[in-house]
């Protein structure tokens, strides 16, 4: 039993040897904790972090009573290791959904999001190809991309959906979203022409 400040705890070596779980797996749990509510380390007993035993206990029986994730969904933290993204830009696209598109979320358990990778792919390829065509006039770009090219910041454009101002373009193409989300698809070269003609902000 290790003890540390009157409580017993576990490091790593005591979770191998209670639970028969390897290192590597431990260290991966711990890793992406925000995702899966692994408890933070107490502290440290020598050179080694230390949890909680009844704290970590508790954690996994939960995890292990989890229903199985189906085989296709990913976390951000999969997501991040597979397309090369850090976390910070994944959780903006995921707090920018209402203007890029960005897929609702398949499965939630406990504060573990999940997305179908598939779907992800899908909108992830299609963003990158309309960001490969940045000199082309006629590409297609999302309200979120209308913004960056304009350089407005997204709190500013997000309302221009619904309450556009005077000379804004009309979307050349809508596409429905899940959960009643419509992603609007804009002629850059529209976007352009709308930003050389708006007269400048006075301060």
């Amino acid at each position: 039993m290790t003890m540390l400040d009157g409580r017993r705890v576990y490091t790593r070596g005591d979770l191998m040897e209670r639970y028969g779980l390897g290192r590597s797996t431990l260290e991966k749990l711990y890793r992406e904790k925000e995702a899966n509510g692994h408890p933070e380390a107490v502290g440290s007993v020598g050179s080694q972090l230390a949890w909680d035993s009844e704290e970590w206990d508790r954690w996994y029986a939960a995890r292990q009573a989890s229903p199985k994730v189906p085989a296709g969904l990913v976390t951000r933290d999969e997501l991040s290791a597979r397309y090369g993204l850090s976390r910070h830009a994944l959780k903006k696209l995921w707090s920018e959904r209402e203007s890029n598109g960005h897929p609702d979320v398949a499965l939630q358990v406990g504060k573990a999001l999940y997305w179908d990778e598939k779907q992800w792919s899908a909108w992830y390829a299609g963003r990158e190809e309309h960001s490969a065509t940045d000199d082309d006039p006629d590409a297609l770009v999302t309200l979120a991309e209308a913004g960056r090219i304009l350089g407005l910041a997204q709190s500013s454009v997000t309302v221009y959906a619904k309450r556009p101002p005077a000379g804004w373009p009309e979307p050349v193409r809508q596409e429905a979203l899940g959960g009643g989300r419509v992603r609007r698809l804009y002629r850059r070269g529209d976007i352009i022409a709308y930003g050389k003609a708006k007269p400048p902000q006075r301060n």
